[in-house]
């Protein structure tokens, strides 16, 4: 069974920075892709970053540059490392498991995700 857990959240001033994890048990890890999405308040779901099982990634655009996305493989561990924060960016992030491992980008659902994981940029 996918189980997928989330962690690394908080509340942050603009400009700072959060590393969140999701931690992966169920499945072969290395061998999906997987991402990241978030929900903002009132918003429905939106794809942020994809990283396949070669280690190819994708950004949405207003976070390039911005947000690196990472795999361990040894640890079945996903991460999202965000920099220069906005408050634009508060939003319940969710880790998430594709079904492949080559597609990089959004779906139009996300079935197998966490529980998500609080940011909130404020000062």
């Amino acid at each position: 069974q996918v189980q997928l857990v989330e962690s690394g959240g908080g509340l942050v001033q603009p400009g700072g920075s959060l590393r969140l994890s999701c931690a992966a048990s169920g499945f072969t890890f290395s061998t999906y892709t997987m991402s990241w999405v978030r929900q903002a308040p009132g918003k429905g779901l939106e794809w942020v970053s994809s990283i396949n099982s070669e280690g190819r990634t994708s950004y949405i655009n207003f976070v390039k540059d911005r947000f690196t996305i990472s795999r361990d493989n040894d640890k079945n561990t996903l991460y999202l490392q965000m920099n220069s924060l906005k408050p634009e960016d508060t939003a319940v992030y969710y880790c998430t498991k594709y079904t492949s491992g080559n597609y990089l980008g959004p779906l139009r659902t996300y079935p197998d995700r966490g529980q998500g994981t609080q940011v909130t940029v404020s000062s």
